[in-house]
């Protein structure tokens, strides 16, 4: 029972790890890193991460069904046109403002976790996940799924500060704009094949 726990954990970790690799998801936490602090990025991306995959697993194990991505892939793609823009338009902060913005981390938590639910719904990850859980117990493929996702963008969250200390503020946000305009694009259009 205990050695098919570990063979899950360690099975799920490996192969989600290695499929986020260059994903959209890893290349979105890059940005956010650049434009928050790292333990509200990593704590949205930790709960999303945990929760689009116990859906996952319990799809997989459970359910044996599918959610209907279409629609989700829609709804995310205006969600990332919106934050493209949202980031082109700016924001200025007061130096007060700019103090209580550093000391709030709740909303980019919420930010960066709703950000993240709706790019894993339908992505290749949660499908790795949902063909892992078929196979192995749930619980070990939740929790070595999780943690592989969230390795993995971790170690884009790294990249992300070493580069925003030394790229210029301008090309940061153009950046980021054009990141999230790109994962929009992406989405609308695995949207519009799903949905036609």
């Amino acid at each position: 029972m205990f050695d098919g726990f570990l063979a899950a954990t360690a099975l799920s970790f490996a192969v989600i790890f290695v499929a986020e690799l260059g994903d959209k998801s890893q290349l979105m936490a890059l940005t956010f890193a650049t434009r928050f602090k790292t333990m509200p990025v990593l704590i949205g991306i930790t709960v999303a991460t945990a929760v689009v995959h116990l859906v996952s697993v319990g799809i997989g194990y459970g359910l044996g069904a599918t959610l209907p991505t279409g629609w989700i892939s829609l709804v995310a793609a205006i969600a990332f046109l919106a934050f493209g823009a949202w980031t082109l338009r700016g924001d200025k902060l007061t130096d007060d403002e700019k103090q209580k913005a550093e000391r709030t981390t709740g909303s980019a938590i919420l930010a960066v976790g709703g950000a993240f639910f709706l790019a894993e719904l339908g992505d290749k990850t949660m499908l790795a996940t949902i063909t892992l859980a078929t196979q192995h117990g749930w619980f070990g493929t939740w929790l070595g799924s999780t943690l592989g996702m969230v390795a993995a963008d971790a170690l884009a969250i790294v990249v992300g500060r070493l580069l925003g200390r030394h790229l210029p503020e301008k090309a940061i946000k153009y950046g980021a704009a054009a990141l999230f305009a790109i994962f929009g694009v992406w989405l609308l259009i695995e949207a519009i094949r799903e949905l036609t």
